[in-house]
């Protein structure tokens, strides 16, 4: 199904915020390899320590987050924003 049909998104506005949603998921899993041991098999191994609070993290609602967790989301939202400024002032 092809969702952008459902919403009616323009191309531009879709293929633009799918290119900010790459570049955060790519930078994420950058940070996320750069933190795991790498094994001689070529496969990571995340520290317990982070699989914990992670773990907690993703089972915790946003509303009930930490203050320090709710910003690292909004600097996360802030990369979508110069998009949609311009598609909104622009329709």
């Amino acid at each position: 199904m092809n969702k952008k049909l459902d919403f009616n998104i323009p191309d531009s506005l879709m293929e633009s915020l799918a290119a900010i949603e790459h570049e955060r998921w790519s930078h994420w899993q950058k940070y996320l390899h750069e933190q795991c041991k790498r094994n001689e098999d070529g496969s990571l191994t995340i520290p317990a320590d982070l699989v914990s609070r992670w773990t907690i993290q993703a089972n915790t609602e946003y509303f009930k987050l930490s203050e320090k967790e709710k910003n690292s989301d909004r600097e996360q939202v802030l990369l979508y924003m110069p998009v949609l400024k311009d598609f909104l002032n622009n329709v």
